[in-house]
């Protein structure tokens, strides 16, 4: 790809509206964990189709390892799409990053079954993920940067944004799930109705490149914050501790995040209950998260976003397993719904001061670089994996509580990370 001219310091030309530099960053992020929640939510469904083996747990295993294996190009992309951008400017990598994620949509809407192909569809489907992977690696450093440069005295509002177009994208993918499994046979759901959600995620890339195509670049303070050259090997060289810090950032919620979307699975195979069952409590957990990340983010304008980081995180950590033995001993509906929406109260408090936070942590010429790699690893390990791992630990311990396990890890990972940073910035002052 050949870089346009490097970003010049100095306020954009024309500044454009809140509402227009927030669509244009968040609808790539949003086309991206659409796609992530739908894989997710019909895993059960493309395990059949794509993954067939003899024994349906197997095949579950590599629909869901496939979107583990996928996670680990993400740092690839970091690097590539991130110095992109501190390069060439958050305008140009957010371009690439959307046409990318729409080619990979693309494959998965056309790849024929198992039946038909053979191997060549789980490949395929590997492939899809992985160009995916990589477009996303780049994704939320650029857009994080671009909201928070353009709007720099409402930071944790503006970067909040982020994970509300998360939100927005897991509750719409949750909603077209409890429709189709509630109106279609399962048949249907397997020769082509999973098909539905990712045909209508593709047609959101059109627009948001159009939007993406017209938002000039950020305003960036002089002389300072000039673009580096070399923005990977500034970050490797004065940045290695925030980059780890970042990824400790990410761990809870990103886990949480992950979990959610495999509620449907842990519903239908663990708990016992009816298909539509999992992607209403997801729904409900969706329309939770939308509520209350902006807010969250707006009010860490205010008070600080550790001050409320810290408390959530606290929460995770002491009532995840308390949560899961509940569901477990008395799954219903009205259970694992209240069960979710607990999860996403927390996370939304958690999620919505994370990104100014996180860009806080990284001067101008190296915020995109520095975001997107330590982002993308804490959501490669904490997060692409997770399914992965909560079905592996119900294998292995034979506890229907034990996906609460790897959250509380995740949890006090990302308390260590906010102490950290609590004593930076006390030592600071």
């Amino acid at each position: 790809m050949s870089a346009p001219p490097a970003r010049t310091t100095g306020r954009a030309a024309t500044t454009p509206s809140p509402g227009k530099i927030i669509t244009a960053a968040c609808i790539g992020n949003a086309l991206e964990w659409y796609d992530i929640a739908v894989y997710s939510y019909f895993a059960t469904y493309l395990s059949k189709v794509f993954f067939t083996n003899d024994d349906p747990a197997v095949s579950l295993l590599l629909t869901l390892g496939t979107f583990g294996v996928s996670f680990l190009i993400r740092p690839v992309g970091a690097l590539v799409l991130g110095s992109y951008a501190d390069r060439a400017g958050r305008k140009a990598a957010l371009t690439w990053s959307i046409g990318l994620m729409a080619l990979g949509t693309l494959l998965i809407c056309v790849m024929p079954s198992y039946a038909a192909i053979g191997a060549v569809a789980p490949i395929g489907i590997l492939l899809a993920r992985l160009i995916q992977g990589f477009a996303a690696g780049g994704e939320f450093g650029s857009a994080t940067a671009l909201m928070v440069e353009f709007m720099p005295n409402r930071r944790g509002f503006a970067a909040s944004w982020q994970f509300t177009s998360q939100a927005a994208s897991t509750l719409l993918a949750a909603l077209l799930g409890t429709v189709l499994t509630s109106t279609l046979s399962e048949d249907q759901l397997t020769s082509w109705g999973f098909r539905i959600p990712f045909l209508i995620g593709l047609l959101v890339a059109p627009v948001g490149l159009y939007i993406r195509r017209n938002v000039p670049e950020p305003p960036t303070p002089a002389p300072e914050s000039e673009p580096t050259r070399a923005p990977i090997r500034t970050m490797l060289r004065e940045h290695k501790a925030g980059v780890l810090l970042t990824i400790g950032l990410l761990a809870v919620t990103t886990c949480l995040n992950y979990l959610i979307t495999y509620i449907p699975t842990y519903a239908t195979k663990t708990l016992g209950l009816p298909d539509s069952t999992g992607f209403i409590a997801a729904l409900a957990g969706g329309l939770v998260l939308l509520a209350v990340t902006s807010v969250a983010g707006h009010f860490s304008d205010r008070v600080g976003q550790i001050a409320i980081m810290i408390p959530a995180a606290g929460a995770v950590l002491l009532l995840i397993y308390p949560m899961f033995a509940l569901l477990v001993a008395a799954p219903s509906l009205a259970m694992l719904i209240g069960v979710v929406m607990v999860m996403a109260l927390f996370k939304g408090c958690y999620y919505g001061p994370m990104g100014a936070l996180m860009a806080g942590i990284f001067p101008a010429e190296t915020r995109a670089t520095g975001m997107a790699v330590g982002y993308n690893i804490g959501v490669t390990v904490f997060g692409g994996f997770t399914p992965m791992i909560a079905a592996w630990l119900l294998d292995t311990t034979g506890q229907s509580a034990a996906p609460s396990y790897w959250v509380a890890f995740a949890a006090v990972a990302s308390l260590t990370s906010l102490f950290v940073l609590r004593r930076r910035t006390l030592h600071s002052r």
